[in-house]
């Protein structure tokens, strides 16, 4: 592992901020095992991946302009968020192709925002993690963390680290849930559908505990696990990887 020590800024998210403060505890606290100086900027805001999806680029632009403005003095920026790190990380720069200036700093803060899991392997070279978890796991992975940033036998590789884990891996593991931000509001048939087909792949598995590294899905799984009657605990990858799993409740579940 790297022996420096870089300060790093952790993009909290939306969702995590709102519905899974654990997540955040969790990212702090492996961010820390991998010899990072943590900080959290207080003024950081939505990510404007909402905003963009939706067509609506100016709020996107405004909204990415106050994240540059927050983020762009640290050494890296990590999310533990496909989907919020892709959209600063790759949907950035082109908000900006009528600003050189903004386009210059979007594109240098692209090149330093890392998705958490990816970070601590790819960028601190950590091979384990000191927590224990006993249990069996599915991994399911969350379209953007996949397909914009190559995230993949990274969750897989820490969770192999821990003795007490066993990995299952379930059909079509990269087949997208339904959540898909705004998607599972402007298509919910369709939504509802591709999430009780992965309901039906994760059961399958006969695993205990499903994991992903994007709290939009597993948000989305976990109410349907919920309603097929599939006692499957969700938890974020982080949580277990930090061994916080006893700070809160698996997600849908009430303490």
């Amino acid at each position: 592992m790297l022996q420096t020590r870089p300060r790093v800024a952790l993009f909290v998210t939306c969702l995590v901020d709102l519905y899974r403060p654990n997540v955040g505890f969790s990212a702090i606290a492996l961010l820390e095992e991998a010899g990072c100086q943590v900080e959290v900027p207080r003024a950081q805001t939505c990510c404007g991946q909402p905003a963009y999806n939706s067509g609506d680029r100016q709020t996107a632009k405004d909204l990415a302009r106050a994240v540059i403005d927050e983020f762009l003095h640290y050494d890296h920026v990590v999310v533990p968020s496909g989907s919020c790190g892709g959209m600063v990380s790759h949907h950035y720069p082109a908000l900006f192709d009528d600003d050189p200036e903004y386009r210059g700093k979007a594109e240098a803060l692209g090149a330093k925002t890392h998705e958490l899991v990816s970070f601590l392997t790819d960028v601190r070279g950590m091979q384990g993690v000191a927590a224990r978890f006993e249990g069996v796991v599915t991994y399911h992975d969350s379209c953007s963390g996949l397909r914009e940033l190559g995230v993949k036998a990274q969750p897989r590789k820490l969770l192999g680290s821990m003795p007490g884990v066993v990995v299952k891996e379930m059909a079509d593991a990269e087949i997208c849930c339904g959540f898909g931000g705004t998607f599972c509001v402007k298509y919910p048939e369709i939504s509802t559908r591709m999430v009780t087909d992965k309901a039906k792949s994760i059961a399958a598995t006969g695993a205990d505990t499903l994991l992903a590294g994007d709290l939009g899905c597993l948000l989305n799984m976990a109410g349907r696990l919920k309603r097929e009657g599939v006692p499957v605990k969700v938890r974020h990858v982080a949580e277990v990887l930090a061994g916080r799993t006893e700070d809160a409740p698996a997600i849908g579940e009430v303490s």
